[in-house]
């Protein structure tokens, strides 16, 4: 089954964060937030503005992005678990420093 998403809603894939702290313990599964980042799998065509005309979204599918911690509603397509919000919902990009730099030049 194929989704996509309307106006602007994006579907989101939950990044699974590092099961380890910074020093070296392990967080066992009851102990654990769900994580906050994501990866893009898809993106509608934008919201309409005032005058009607379509404003695209400025995420894309495969960027990593960072969510409001209760936002978006829990959803299962095809045995996986995503979510579905709003642009709005989504704080931001998230971009390695490798590839930042890049962009920079």
């Amino acid at each position: 089954m194929q989704f996509r998403p309307l106006h602007d809603r994006v579907v989101v894939r939950r990044v699974e964060e590092d099961e380890r702290t910074a020093g070296g313990i392990i967080i066992p599964d009851t102990a654990k937030e769900k994580p906050q980042q994501g990866e893009v799998v898809a993106v509608g065509p934008g919201a309409r503005d005032e005058r009607g005309e379509l404003v695209p979204l400025a995420v894309a599918v495969g960027d990593r992005v960072l969510f409001a911690k209760w936002g978006g509603t829990e959803v299962k397509i095809n045995g996986e678990e995503l979510l579905i919000m709003k642009e709005s919902d989504i704080l931001g990009i998230v971009e390695d420093s490798a590839a930042a730099r890049r962009k920079a030049a």
